[in-house]
């Protein structure tokens, strides 16, 4: 293209300007400036086409004329009082933002090649960068202008004008850190050219930084001196992975300081990262993300040197340390997404990178506790990498890695410290800590024990966190072995499961399959034995036995129904439902419907709830916002089945601030069909707006696959995921929106969710409360009646909805509303639940405990309900 082109004389050169100024965008997209590069204008390809020489003098009048029309743009701006839709309804503005986006073209094309630029031409590029009223690099061709600086800087150091030019660029530059690495890329490299070399750059004004100055100034010069020299070769160490070369080179600079004062001063500076700015960085709009809450982009570049830094040698409290470093730097905050994403990378792939199991363990975690797919990936390949290294099968790792955090047996590790004794232990969800002294319990870490054996009661704390979080880790990552289709050899499943220290304590409350010679049985663990469900030993287990985890929906209702005694006659809480798990079956309204399911469909959820469930489930799900753009259904990918589930969601009204969030995203969301596809197939999408689902601009569509041809254990799964979704996330379950929620749109629908038909889930739970209710003191104040649990009080009536756990009282039906305490899941006040998970299910039966009593309720606001008749 640029050799066809003819050249232009130097005379002609502002009529090629001008050209470009005023040409319009021809047969591309409708004709808009939607996608258009500069080779798709005649006076673009030109302008390409010109000599090396020619460029450079076009190079210098394009940004001459730039700097004038910014000079007149900050001043319109200036005088709209920065609103945006006073200036840019401005007949100027129009005038001179073409010409600006076509400049702005034009040197960005003509910057991606190494020109010779005048020093005055430099520094005119950088006063772009500062004095435009829109500066980013969407704005500004920021990486031609940093190439455009290091050519020059190439040939004779910079002059004081250059420099100061660059000095007011990376402050004009420093606090925009929403543009990720498209703006950190180019500063760094324009960091690097003013940097000082005796000094890594650290500013005051955050929490990890303070203490790193503070700890800096306090050291000897010695000592201060090798500390800067790691910190600078980690602060331009540069982005991506690090080089074989830098490893190597880091490593003397770390022994320098010593390997002690290395951990010590990270596992002090890490953890701060995760505090906001102690120098505040207010928001100029509500747009804008929380400054407060990020990090300078160079002090990104430091820590990311720091936590490679960290990933070179084994050490637990530095992995668990790098973890939390994750799972801060991946934290959403709002109008930004995750806080700090590459840094987020790094901690990730430090942990690949470091040696033994602790670091794979905290690996473990973060897949399943970071929900954000690239950090996802991330993780994965952190995992490949530690795989290979620990010459572990990849597909395995996730069940060989677990660690055991010192438990010598299934959920109990016991320590002497002198006169004490520690005893950790897992217990259902959670890990406690517990004290003696001569067999008498205490209540918390005597101080003498804390005081002479400071580090094992230090490393105690951190096993029963680390202990807490992996349960809830390994307990999803079991749950999501139902649709994996696995199975073990019996030796196999015994090491990596039944008698797995950690493990080992959810295990021992599931039930199996164990397959031998095509015969298969169910059984549990019972008093070190595996039995069936009427306690008889299970028989003929052997090397050809196979494991798999037990799912009641290709099992006899006899079956499902002997294992629910047995749970409920070894008083046996399982992690998860799994005895009680809800099956879902094809109905008859989905047969005619046939290829999509309506079954969950016109409910209104809050859509940031539904967001989290989403990730929890292994949902991939995009946040609405209220613009013009279109969003895919929610979906999960089902590659062991070639399927792919989905389920269509929309934003839910129209008034941006009212129905939304400050940052735009809708509040609530509508809920549509369920379907199915082939794993791959294209997929449909739906405007922000609403308006339905439909094959997408970029055209293709794809046939949904008939629900009669789904597998049932994937049909009933999935539907289970949709359900939970709607019964966590659904606005009738919360009693505050009896009103109808903004303006009373959706009293309809929180009458009808809070007091309809019971879903699976309510069916569910009414099956269990039968069960229990008759246990209890409170039994002859009970009775069922279709959906409510019927609660008899001394002054009133009580009907309990076994769906939504709301109450209405007779005889005249008025609604009570109490609202739950927020907090984990309520456990049931002391009374045996069949499993864990299910909070709805604990508030109904707190709720009957206190109802069945109603005499002796204290708190105003229900007295108050239950006296209005």
């Amino acid at each position: 293209m640029g050799k066809a082109a003819k050249p232009v004389p130097v005379d002609e050169l502002d009529e090629l300007i001008e050209a470009l100024a005023k040409e319009k965008p021809a047969g591309k997209h409708d004709n808009s400036w939607h996608g258009v590069q500069i080779g798709d204008l005649e006076s673009g390809v030109k302008l390409l086409g010109l000599g090396r020489a020619m460029q450079v003098e076009a190079v210098e009048r394009l940004v001459g004329r730039t700097l004038a029309i910014e000079k007149r743009i900050r001043e319109i701006v200036e005088a709209a009082g920065r609103e945006h839709n006073q200036y840019t309804s401005t007949p100027e503005w129009k005038r001179l933002s073409e010409p600006r986006v076509r400049f702005e073209l034009g040197l960005r094309a003509l910057l991606r090649r190494k020109h010779a630029l005048a020093e005055s031409t430099v520094i005119d590029l950088l006063r772009w960068v500062v004095e435009s009223s829109f500066t980013g690099p969407y704005w500004q061709p920021l990486g031609g202008i940093a190439t455009a600086v290091e050519n020059l800087a190439a040939d004779a150091p910079l002059g004081q004008a250059a420099t100061a030019a660059v000095r007011a660029a990376i402050v004009r530059l420093t606090p925009l850190s929403q543009y990720g690495d498209d703006l950190r890329k180019p500063l760094g490299r324009l960091m690097k050219l003013v940097a000082g070399e005796d000094a890594a750059r650290i500013d005051a004004g955050e929490a990890w930084s303070d203490a790193a100055l503070a700890d800096l100034a306090a050291m000897a010069p010695d000592r201060r001196a090798a500390w800067q020299a790691l910190l600078i070769s980690c602060q331009t160490a540069g982005a991506g992975k690090p080089s074989a070369k830098w490893l190597k080179a880091v490593g003397p600079l770390i022994e320098a300081i010593g390997r002690s004062d290395f951990k010590a001063r990270l596992l002090r500076w890490l953890p701060l990262v995760d505090k906001p700015r102690t120098a505040p960085s207010p928001r100029q709009n509500a747009w804008e993300p929380d400054y407060d809450q990020l990090i300078e982009p160079h002090h990104v570049d430091l820590l990311r040197g720091l936590a490679w830094c960290a990933g070179i040698e084994a050490d637990r409290d530095l992995a668990r340390a790098l973890a939390a470093l994750a799972l801060s730097a991946y934290r959403k905050i709002p109008g930004k997404g995750p806080r700090l994403i590459a840094l987020g990378h790094a901690a990730v792939a430090a942990l690949g990178m470091m040696p033994g199991m602790d670091a794979v363990g905290q690996l473990a975690i973060l897949k399943l506790k970071i929900k954000f797919i690239p950090a996802q990936k991330e993780a994965e390949k952190a995992l490949d990498v530690a795989a290979a290294r620990e010459g572990l099968p990849r597909e395995e790792i996730d069940e060989l890695a677990v660690p055991a955090y010192g438990l010598e047996e299934a959920g109990r590790r016991v320590e002497t410290l002198g006169d004490y004794t520690a005893e950790l232990v897992v217990d259902g969800p959670d890990a406690h800590l517990h004290w003696s002294k001569d067999g008498k319990a205490l209540k918390s870490a005597p101080a003498a024990a804390k005081k002479d054996h400071s580090e094992e009661v230090k490393d105690l704390q951190n096993a029963a966190k680390d202990v807490g979080k992996m349960l809830t880790a390994q307990r999803e990552r079991i749950e999501g072995l139902f649709l994996a289709q696995k199975s073990w050899p019996l030796t196999a499943w015994r090491e990596r499961y039944l008698d797995h220290p950690l493990v080992g304590t959810m295990a021992r409350r599931l039930v199996w399959t164990f397959e031998t010679g095509g015969r298969a049985v169910a059984g549990a663990w019972l008093d070190g034995r595996l039995v069936a469900a009427d306690d008889a030993a299970l028989e003929g287990l052997g090397e050809e036995t196979r494991v798999s985890l037990w799912h009641p929906i290709d099992r006899p209702v006899d079956e499902v129904v002997a294992w629910r005694d047995w749970f409920d006659r070894h008083r046996v809480r399982q992690p998860f439902k799994q005895a009680y798990r809800e099956v879902y079956v094809l109905t008859d309204a989905e047969r005619n419907t046939r290829v999509y399911s309506n079954r969950f469909a016109a409910h209104v959820l809050r859509q940031h709830q539904y967001h989290a469930l989403c990730a929890a489930r292994g949902w991939r799900n995009k946040l609405r916002l209220m613009v013009d753009d279109t969003y895919p259904a929610s979906s999960r990918d089902l590659p062991g089945w070639g399927l792919r589930a989905e389920f269509w969601v929309e934003g839910a009204g129209d008034r941006h601030g009212t129905d939304t969030t400050d940052s735009g995203s809708y509040l609530y969301l509508t809920t549509d069909q369920v379907r199915f596809y082939e794993v791959g197939a294209t997929q449909r999408h739906a405007h922000a707006g609403g308006g339905g689902y439909a094959p997408d601009w970029r055209g293709g569509d794809a046939e949904p696959v008939a629900l009669d041809r789904i597998p049932p254990l994937v049909l009933s799964e999935i539907l289970r995921d949709v359900d939970l979704f709607v019964g966590v996330a659904s606005v009738g379950n919360d009693p505050s929106w009896s009103d109808g929620g903004p303006d009373g749109r959706y009293a309809n629908y929180w009458q009808s969710y809070s007091f309809g038909d019971l879903t699976a889930n309510g069916k569910t739970r009414k099956a269990v409360l039968e069960r229990l209710i008759p246990r209890l003191k409170i039994a002859p104040r009970c009775a069922f009646s279709d959906k409510f649990l019927v609660v008899r009080g001394d002054l009133r009536t009580y009907k309990i909805h076994l769906g939504s756990g709301n109450i209405l009282m007779e005889p005249n039906d008025q609604y009570l509303c109490i609202v739950p305490k927020r907090g984990g899941e309520p456990q049931g006040d002391g009374v045996f639940l069949p499993f864990e998970g299910d909070a709805v299910l604990s508030i109904i039966l707190s709720k009957a405990l206190m109802l069945a009593e109603d005499k002796k309720i204290t708190d105003s606001t229900i007295t108050s309900q239950i006296g209005r008749k």
